[in-house]
């Protein structure tokens, strides 16, 4: 079997994810469904072979490192077919991996689902925008697309810091600065600290992991910059609450203080599976306007929904109307829009009181 060919046809199949799991055929996810390309399971060494394959692919990593810690992750790309994150690991003594396809370009954001009012917050001088979502909820690709139109139509330096780099940006109008963690940084707030020297305007910061690192992208914001990161959160409040909390309780008021002051905006993202197979996003969308900053400020999250529901004037969305509207539109069945719902009971409500 040739890992080339396996990730060529996971490319034309349209394939998410690709699974070389020692004990399972080679499966592909697509649109949310787990394919398997035969009933062959694999065995250790067949995955060993793969795994291997994949290393041989790649100029800047080595299998030692796989070998030596258990895991590895990196990207690398096919000319020609794709690029693609690897994530490899050791799993009951035999090695596995777990592929993302990422492709070239960039979908249309209009294509895939990404409201116009998201986008515009390319057009922000400053401050700190928050996309968040569960893993694989699609918070790369909207903040790629955003980072794509501000490359397209500002004459900005961008530095992106990502690990692995997922999209590649090419010059345009701005100057893309892209650096890979434990690649060409050791960690995010090494990178994130070196970047404040590096003459920026626009920062992208793959992932919020420690308050350390919230900190300087706080004061980051706080100093002019426009900061776009990203945590595993669901929705506004939450995501609040976990900057806040990852401080330790002496600092936590006075976060968030400086929260209240920088944020820009919160965009949580859910993918959801479509009536005609397909997979779309659903968005919640909160806008800092002074209510807003005072809630955070006197850390009241709780109420922020209620003030986005409120808010609708101001393009702001919650997730459940956001999901309401595609069941209305006839793009996700009734099933699906109470499933994905953050409040089921009042989603049933809402569509007129049947059930499901």
């Amino acid at each position: 079997m040739n890992v080339i060919d396996v990730l060529k046809n996971a490319t034309k199949q349209g394939a998410s994810d690709i699974f070389i799991i020692t004990g399972r055929p080679l499966t592909y996810r697509i649109n949310e469904n787990m394919i398997l390309l035969d009933d062959k399971k694999l065995i250790p060494d067949q995955t060993k072979e793969l795994v291997s394959q994949i290393y041989e692919l790649t100029t800047d990593n080595d299998i030692t490192h796989l070998l030596e810690h258990g895991d590895d992750d990196f990207s690398f790309a096919i000319p020609g077919v794709s690029r693609f994150r690897v994530c490899t690991f050791k799993q009951r003594g035999s090695l596995s991996a777990v592929i993302r396809v990422i492709t070239f370009d960039l979908p249309n954001p209009s294509d895939i689902g990404i409201p116009e009012t998201v986008m515009n917050l390319a057009n922000l001088k400053n401050g700190l925008v928050l996309v968040t979502g569960l893993a694989g909820s699609g918070k790369s690709t909207t903040l790629a697309c955003i980072i794509d139109k501000i490359n397209k139509e500002q004459e900005k330096h961008i530095i992106t810091l990502e690990d692995p780099i997922e999209y590649l940006h090419r010059h345009e109008k701005s100057i893309v600065t892209q650096r890979e963690i434990n690649t060409d940084s050791q960690s995010y707030l090494t990178a994130l600290r070196a970047s404040l020297r590096q003459s920026p305007d626009v920062i992208l910061l793959g992932e919020m992991r420690d308050y350390e690192t919230m900190n300087v992208a706080v004061t980051a914001a706080e100093t002019g910059h426009l900061i776009f990161s990203t945590l595993h959160t669901i929705g506004a409040s939450h995501t609040i609450d976990r900057i806040t909390d990852a401080f330790p309780a002496t600092q936590q008021h006075q976060i968030a203080i400086q929260l209240s002051s920088v944020l820009k905006a919160v965009v949580s993202q859910k993918l959801i599976p479509s009536i005609d197979g397909k997979i779309i996003p659903a968005f919640e969308i909160m806008f800092v306007n002074p209510a807003i900053r005072t809630l955070i400020r006197e850390e009241k999250n709780h109420q922020l929904e209620g003030i986005i529901y409120t808010a609708s004037s101001q393009n702001m969305v919650t997730m459940d109307s956001s999901i309401y509207k595609l069941y209305v539109d006839g793009i996700i069945s009734k099933h699906t829009a109470v499933a994905y719902a953050n409040h089921p009971d009042r989603m049933i409500k809402k569509i007129n009181g049947t059930t499901i």
